[in-house]
């Protein structure tokens, strides 16, 4: 997490970083190793976490408030009933994360802005990008993800994802090693069926068969190449001439690929002694 704080300069002297904890472990994760890399840091920033209560019937509002006071991070919770308004607005059966994610989103801008916060944090680590990717892929045809920063549709925040680079099997784990005291959603997250949770199940099926498969396809969202894709408007295709020099960001560049041919060979099952 550190390293991708790093990597993007995600947090700098002075900042204010509002943390949006839901109740998840990968939220309360964030929090938790935020406290930790402010404490050694070499820059002084600070830190509220946020809660969103969206009224969902059966939440626990006494957990994180309780949890917050005593590991002693100011927090402010805000309390707004955007429940009933996705289940006022979308059908029965149908997908609500999509309304239920821009209410959520309009409501801590706003909150931001209040508490003059400077970056937004949020909890999506590596495989959220990872799905978000291919989902964006089958069903958008774009090639587009969660970036690890950004400014805001409004233009006036910076939202921060400092667990970009961290697998959620790890922060599975360090949740159970904390003991954090997670609370359930019981809005998007007790829908069935949903396509991020079929492109999840794809993706964890390709690391089991090929161990290391999901760290590769994210390292290559980091590795691009616009020249050998065919966006027009990342690369001027159309106006592309001889030169009689060679490109170092040409074909030259794939030439010393970093996987050997012998594994390629293995992965169809052709063994080379």
């Amino acid at each position: 997490m550190g390293q991708a704080i790093v990597d993007y300069n995600m947090i700098g002297e002075g900042d204010k970083v509002m943390v949006c904890v839901s109740g998840g472990k990968d939220s309360y994760a964030m929090l938790d190793i935020l406290l930790k890399l402010r404490a050694r840091a070499p820059i002084h920033f600070e830190i509220i976490a946020v809660n969103l209560d969206q009224k969902q019937p059966g939440f626990p509002a006494d957990v994180l408030p309780r949890y917050l006071n005593e590991l002693g991070v100011d927090f402010h919770i805000e309390n707004q009933d955007t429940y009933s308004i996705v289940k006022d607005k979308i059908p029965e059966g149908k997908t609500m994360c999509s309304l239920c994610s821009r209410l959520r989103r309009g409501i801590l801008y706003r909150v931001a802005d209040e508490l003059g916060a400077t970056k937004i944090a949020l909890g999506h680590h590596r495989d959220d990008i990872l799905q978000t990717f291919f989902l964006n892929m089958f069903f958008g045809a774009k090639l587009k993800t969660m970036p690890p920063k950004l400014v805001s549709d409004d233009g006036r925040h910076i939202v921060i994802r400092p667990l970009s680079y961290v697998a959620e099997h790890d922060l599975r784990d360090w949740a159970e090693h904390k003991a954090f005291p997670i609370i359930p959603c019981t809005l998007c997250g007790s829908q069935e069926n949903l396509q991020r949770q079929v492109v999840g199940d794809m993706l964890r099926e390709w690391e089991r068969k090929s161990p290391g498969r999901l760290q590769n396809i994210f390292r290559s969202l980091q590795n691009i190449a616009p020249s050998h894709l065919m966006d027009s408007r990342l690369y001027d295709f159309q106006n592309i001439s001889t030169t009689g020099v060679a490109n170092p960001l040409g074909d030259v560049l794939f030439d010393e690929e970093e996987f050997k041919v012998t594994s390629v060979l293995d992965t169809i099952g052709i063994k080379v002694d």
